[in-house]
């Protein structure tokens, strides 16, 4: 895999983790003032969701990397068997 390959892996993955950590301790503003919805997080925590996410896709870039260069799922023999 080479860089910039590697970089759209990566950058797809924290994406990914990112909207999966979003709803995790989200408190409702009980007391919303006119004009804010009253659905919207008290405090949304985004640096720390941000950060985990960063960690946790670091972790998951890592099995992807050594999975594709290792030859386990080879996408060049399968364009090959599909072609």
């Amino acid at each position: 895999m080479n860089w910039v390959s590697g970089l759209v892996v990566y950058l797809l993955l924290w994406w990914w983790v990112f909207f999966m950590t979003l709803p995790f301790g989200v408190k409702r503003d009980e007391n919303a003032e006119e004009g804010h919805e009253q659905g919207a997080p008290e405090k949304p925590m985004l640096w720390r969701k941000a950060a985990a996410a960063t960690v946790i896709a670091g972790v998951l870039f890592v099995g992807v990397y050594y999975i594709v260069d290792s030859g386990i799922i080879s996408f060049r023999e399968m364009s090959l068997t599909l072609g």
